[in-house]
């Protein structure tokens, strides 16, 4: 797969992309962003010949030597431009306006120089130098000496270090000489990080982080634990996005400087992103409210009001933090924003958040997170994305859903941004199945329902015209709920076809654990309870019914789906044509140790109906002989069969089949170190239905 997909990266984008772990090879210690390395790394390294690669890499390792100016060796390369009366050097430049001198000058952050007239054709053509933020560039400083020489310093050439112009078709047209898979799985090592570590949920969300760099004044959150690349694509992905620390933002900064009579905008006239980094900082600290009451209108109507007049830009704002707690622990003593500054944990800030991105569901990055695969250099996604945020693609969303009545304007509108952006990202052709927009859909409508489920807690005004978060699939007229993976991984877990009220509201009935009213005791205790007089068991109340399970999915267990169907069966009949490699011998064999724990085994008889494979045989009848002169010990009398066959299901002598569309290999692939290769319902689920349907001659 690998191979293949490198094939076509580099058929489709010579010289355009480059090995992402060069990067990483090259920086060692040196404060530079990742685009300005793959920024040399793209001139001299774009190949996938070894020899042509190590030859690039000594180049840009020599640029990076003669070029990059340490800090600590500034006056070094000080002398260097003096005896050589020029020297061409790799440095952070910031430009201000002298007043009084009416011209610009150019300030060098690890040269140390201030005060360097810069001429204006170089600020006119790229503004940014004026953000007071800096500019990576390239520049020639040349050296004047003699006598009665006001500025010795003189800037002869200067280019930034960013691609000046892309041909954005040429990108779209692309797109469809990959799968989506492939696509997405592209994307991912285009942001540096290895796809193979993640599952398709997790790439989603890793994809979310650049939608404000694709969608214009789009309001994004991600708080999770440390370590999980949360800030790593607003420091190091893009020279049109600013990342800033969440203590050192002022209004002056951010929006407007009023010097004198003068108004210099700030941060947000200049950058696609200003991302607020490590913002739980702030918490415990006041706020300048005048801040917050200018935010809260740039963020909700794209303009703000200071000084003089009303202003108007495009920014995307994000917003990135850590978390102290667990999900579980939130939701049940606080709510997923008590990490960030109490300022801001007011219901009218946090309404203007279109998408919050639930960063606990990234796993802490390792060593083999990062990608070694091939990439588009970050200079140029980034011109891309930067070219795409004119591209407005809310109206598409019309053509597959209409929500709720009761979703406000703002809600729909998160909901349309982050579909448009998050098609800009995966499908530029505009080309999707049905089924891949409706992914689309479900993952937008998630990331505002977590913003609004957290409001009724937060601000119980909001609770007075609760959202219900479903839609109409205007393709097949079906209505669907949308639901967020924390509440459902970490609370009751109903049937996705359990009757409702005349209100619409779950009845009593089916509004149980997901063990069907067994929460108190296992059905094996339960039995045991009924030898003693004056006690009755609790009998569940089996019904038949559709459960559907999403993809990164906790809280799921054997137990918790089966124990109550195979309280009272004699007979049981695990039907599964792939059983072979370790983890689904596994999987079997916690499957028989929850009949152990969850009911009596004397004279149970288990049955394995599995696919005949001829070179296979002799080596799976080893292991069956074991599992049987094991289970044997227990009570459990246990057999197998092979036959061909491809559905998976579970069926009892009581009348019951449980049809599975992953059997019982039904979660992701988890560390033996960790605490969930001990305990199921810490794992992760795989997508997957299972369906309860019971014969009624039975």
């Amino acid at each position: 797969m690998e191979s293949k997909l490198e094939n076509k990266i580099l058929n489709a984008f010579i010289g355009k992309v480059v090995r992402k772990d060069l990067a990483f090879l090259v920086k060692g210690g040196l404060p530079v962003p990742t685009y300005v390395l793959e920024y040399l790394l793209g001139q001299y390294c774009a190949s996938d010949d070894e020899e042509i690669i190590n030859e690039g890499l000594e180049k840009v390792k020599q640029v990076i030597q003669n070029n990059y100016v340490h800090r600590a060796e500034a006056e070094s390369v000080k002398g260097i431009i003096r005896e050589n009366g020029r020297h061409r050097i790799i440095d952070k430049v910031t430009v201000v306006l002298n007043e009084k001198n009416d011209e610009y000058q150019a300030t060098f952050a690890n040269l140390g120089l201030t005060g360097v007239p810069i001429g204006t054709d170089y600020v006119r053509k790229n503004p940014k130098l004026l953000s007071g933020n800096g500019v990576w560039c390239i520049v020639t400083i040349g050296y004047i000496s003699g006598e009665s020489v006001k500025v010795r310093w003189e800037i002869q050439t200067l280019k930034p270090i960013q691609i000046s112009n892309i041909d954005l078709q040429e990108y779209i047209d692309q797109r469809k000489n990959f799968t989506t898979e492939e696509w997405i799985d592209f994307l991912m090592h285009t942001v540096g990080l290895n796809p193979e570590a993640m599952n398709r949920r997790e790439k989603f969300i890793t994809l979310a982080r650049l939608l404000p760099h694709v969608e214009n004044n789009f309001n994004f959150m991600e708080l999770g634990p440390k370590g999980t690349g949360k800030s790593h694509v607003f420091q190091e992905l893009s020279p049109y996005g600013v990342l800033v620390s969440g203590g050192d933002v002022t209004s002056a900064r951010l929006f407007v400087k009023i010097q004198g009579n003068k108004e210099i905008l700030g941060l947000v006239g200049y950058w696609d992103v200003v991302a607020w980094d490590e913002f739980e900082q702030q918490k415990g600290r006041n706020v300048d409210a005048v801040l917050i009451d200018t935010m809260q209108n740039y963020l909700a109507n794209k303009s703000f009001n200071r000084g003089k007049g009303t202003h108007e830009a495009s920014a995307s704002m994000s917003f990135v933090g850590n978390t102290k707690h667990t999900v579980s622990y939130m939701l049940k003593n606080s709510h997923l924003f008590e990490s960030i500054p109490t300022s801001f944990i007011k219901g009218a800030f946090l309404d203007r958040i279109h998408l919050y991105n639930p960063g606990w569901e990234i796993k802490m990055l390792k060593k083999n997170s990062f990608s070694k695969g091939y990439g588009l250099i970050t200079d140029y996604i980034a011109a891309v994305l930067h070219e795409m945020r004119n591209d407005d693609r809310t109206a598409v969303l019309n053509d597959y859903a209409k929500f709720d009545g009761s979703l406000s304007e703002r809600d729909h509108l998160a909901i349309r941004k982050t579909f448009s952006g998050m098609m800009k990202l995966i499908y530029p052709d505009g080309k999707m199945t049905d089924q891949e927009a409706y992914e689309l859909v479900d993952f937008a409508a998630e990331g505002r329902k977590r913003v609004k489920d957290q409001l009724y807690v937060i601000d119980e005004t909001f609770m007075a015209e609760p959202a219900k978060f479903k839609y109409i699939n205007l393709k097949t007229g079906i209505e669907m709920s949308v639901e967020t993976l924390e509440k459902v991984s970490n609370q009751l877990i109903v049937p996705i076809n359990a009757p409702t009220n005349p209100n619409g509201e779950l009845t009593d009935a089916d509004t149980q654990p997901m063990n069907e009213g067994m929460p108190e005791a296992t059905a094996h205790e339960q039995a045991e309870t009924a030898t003693h007089v004056g006690k009755r068991p609790r009998i569940p109340v089996l019904q038949e019914k559709s459960m559907s399970f999403r993809m990164g999915q906790t809280g799921v267990s054997y137990e918790k789906l089966f124990a109550p169907y195979m309280a009272t069966a004699n007979e049981i009949t695990v039907e599964d044509p792939y059983i072979r490699a370790p983890w689904q011998v596994k999987n079997f064999m916690e499957f028989a140790l929850m009949l152990i724990n969850t009911r009596p085994v004397d004279d149970l008889k288990l049955n394995r109906i599995t696919n005949e494979e001829e070179e296979k045989i002799p080596d799976l009848i080893d292991k069956l002989d074991d599992i049987k002169d094991d289970l044997a010990s227990y009570g459990i009398e246990f057999t197998y069969k092979f036959r061909d066959f491809h559905d998976r299901c579970i069926k009892t002598d009581t009348g019951w089949t449980i049809t599975l569309g992953r059997g019982l290999d039904m979660f992701e692939k988890y560390s033996s170190y960790s605490i969930a290769s001990s305990k199921q319902d810490m794992r992760k689920c795989k997508e997957f239905t299972a369906t309860f349907m019971k014969t009624k001659h039975a």
